[in-house]
């Protein structure tokens, strides 16, 4: 039905029960095309609603909320993974079916996927360097992993040689985000705890992603070769936590190493096994077009966008059509994790993946499309959505009611930033970190362009309109990029640990805030005897009680507790004959106050001083 809303704009009407799906990051436009209005109408309900839009931008949840229950419809934003079903639903590709007509016969056993997760510094790295006996450690900036990747190795047990998938993820608290969704692709955690160091915070944070994604544990206290080491209190301490190893009575297997000393690895290796037969049941269909995930992704210079992904179910093959995130292209090579070229890759083997038109994101699901077109049409869509996603995720909400308010005071301060990488989980993980730093509502940090490759003349040119910084991490300007930069006066900083990029812009956001200050008294004098001058007018004879009383200082007159004079500034100090700058606790002076002569005999100066608090 037709009502008038507000401000005698015409606009469809609901029942209150009407439900209407929107995609996230939609427009109003998008929400007129469903309700059949003009949305200009809608525009002018939303600035009735102390909100402003235009009819193109992408709109959050909230506000579309706030539209629905005034017009009387039930909105309900599609979330991410209904969103893609219907995507994929538009390609007649339905995943869900597909899973629901494999029968035990078409499921064949695969590999064990494995996540090593853990404090940083307690030697996930090292681990991972035994048990693939490559050394990655000292290619990393201060040791640290900055990247993520998936490697397969063979283990024997009980006399068959049988393959695990490793993923490492990085080591920092800041990369939360990438822990969670490498533990969505996960079978089995590996949480790596040093014998002479302990659970420590990043040990708790790693075990709870893997709890919540409902992933069983295997311990491997480390470092047991060094001085000190204490594995028992290793395991007393996550009886915490709700793991309980086996020798305690519980189900959790407790495996002793040294990633230095390749002590125990293939004990670790077989315990791995051990849990996934006894509590998973690790089989998928071959015999399909490859689904799985991006594990990580970078521009390689000769070679173009290069992908690791993870096969889930089914199997790649060169020569297909390939989707991932919002990248597409036929897969022209693929290589293991040692660079050979690999045929086909079946499921819970990682490759990397040659052929795709851009650089998908870490964690962005792939799969095979039916054909060429196809696999661009659904690329397109996914990455409209995504950029109308991150376009609601960005916006700056604010009313009619604030807007002269942030006027007056100048609207808050923002600092822009642009963030280029050289793979897109770092990219990813950096951006999920930066947009954590609170430093109150005073100054706003936005992401305004994000990407992965070498910072190009784009990217400045972007700065210079935007007044951003740009964040380079373990890349560097393209060629005279970097005198642009500097002609045009735009801030580029340089890293290879992501932390330190942190603590950089947190210090920077600090500096940005308008300074706080905090009254600090300086002294205290009890008036004894008023004299009159014809010179200086009443002069107040006093004995200096706390501090000292400075000249040039700010002073309040207290009588019997009340305040009767305020911002009154010390404009002499005499000692005997002489004029002082400061008289200390326990000494008299005289004291002028300038034009205020309303003294009495007890009053009390107190003198303060304006000093600015350190933000912390």
């Amino acid at each position: 039905m037709q009502a008038p809303s507000l401000g005698g704009v015409t606009v469809p009407r609901g029942d209150g029960k009407t439900v209407i799906r929107v995609r996230r990051g939609a427009s109003l436009t998008d929400f007129a095309d469903k309700i059949n209005a003009n949305p200009a109408s809608l525009v002018t309900v939303l600035i009735h609603l102390g909100e402003m839009a235009t009819a193109t931008q992408s709109l959050d949840e909230e506000t579309f909320r706030a539209l629905g229950g005034e017009l009387g419809y039930d909105i309900e934003v599609v979330s991410p993974e209904d969103e893609e079903r219907e995507l994929l639903g538009q390609f007649h590709i339905d995943l869900d079916a597909e899973l629901a007509e494999e029968g035990d016969e078409d499921l064949k056993p695969r590999p064990p996927v494995v996540t090593v997760m853990g404090h940083v510094d307690h030697g996930k790295t090292r681990l991972l360097d035994a048990v693939r006996s490559v050394k990655v450690a000292q290619h990393e900036a201060g040791g640290i992993t900055q990247h993520i990747g998936a490697y397969q190795v063979l283990s024997h047990h009980e006399g068959i040689e049988r393959p695990i998938t490793f993923i490492d993820t990085p080591g920092h608290e800041a990369f939360t985000a990438m822990r969670a969704r490498g533990a969505a692709v996960t079978d089995i955690a590996i949480l790596v705890v040093a014998a002479d160091d302990g659970v420590m915070p990043q040990t708790i944070e790693a075990l709870n992603h893997a709890q919540a994604a409902g992933v069983p544990i295997v311990v491997a206290v480390n470092k047991v070769d060094k001085e000190g080491a204490n594995p028992d209190k290793v395991r007393q301490q996550l009886t915490e936590y709700n793991l309980v190893a086996e020798e305690y009575g519980g189900e959790t297997m407790f495996v002793n190493v040294s990633a230095k000393e390749h002590t125990n690895i293939d004990t670790l290796l077989e315990a791995v096994l051990l849990t996934a037969d006894a509590a998973l049941d690790l089989r998928a269909n071959p015999d399909k077009d490859a689904r799985g995930v991006a594990i990580e992704a970078h521009l390689d210079k000769g070679r173009g966008p290069v992908a690791t992904v993870l096969v889930q179910s089914g199997t790649l093959r060169i020569g297909d059509s390939i989707v991932a995130g919002g990248g597409y292209g036929r897969v022209r090579a693929m290589l293991d994790e040692r660079g050979d070229n690999v045929e086909e890759a079946t499921p819970s083997r990682p490759v990397m993946v040659l052929g795709l038109t851009s650089v998908p994101g870490a964690g962005d699901t792939f799969l095979v499309a039916p054909d060429d077109r196809t696999a661009r049409q659904i690329a397109e869509r996914r990455e409209a959505a995504q950029r109308a996603a991150s376009l609601a995720k960005r916006r700056k909400r604010i009313s009619l009611e604030d807007l002269n308010e942030a006027l007056a005071a100048g609207k808050v301060d923002n600092l822009n930033l642009i963030i280029k990488g050289d793979v897109s989980g770092s990219v990813e993980a950096l951006e999920d970190a930066l947009l954590k730093i609170d430093v109150g509502d005073e100054v706003d940090l936005r992401i305004i362009h994000r990407g992965v490759g070498a910072i190009t003349q784009n990217d400045v040119n972007l700065a210079t309109v935007d007044s951003a910084v740009i964040i380079g991490f373990n890349v560097k300007p393209a060629e005279r990029v970097a005198e642009l930069a500097d002609r045009e006066g735009v801030d580029m900083r340089f890293y290879s640990v992501i932390y330190s990029a942190i603590e950089d812009i947190e210090a920077a956001l600090k500096g940005m805030l308008k300074p706080e200050y905090e009254e600090v008294q300086l002294g205290t004098a009890e008036v004894r005897e008023v004299f009159k001058s014809s010179k200086f007018g009443n002069v107040a004879g006093s004995l200096i009680r706390s501090g000292e009383i400075k000249r040039g200082t700010k002073a309040r007159i207290l009588r019997a507790g009340a305040v009767v004079g305020e911002g009154i500034e010390i404009t002499g100090l005499r000692r005997f004959k002489d004029d002082v700058t400061e008289v200390r606790e326990g000494f008299e002076c005289g004291i002028n106050l300038g034009g205020f002569n309303d003294i009495r005999v007890d009053d009390v100066i107190e003198t303060h001083e304006m000093r600015e608090i350190p933000r912390t």
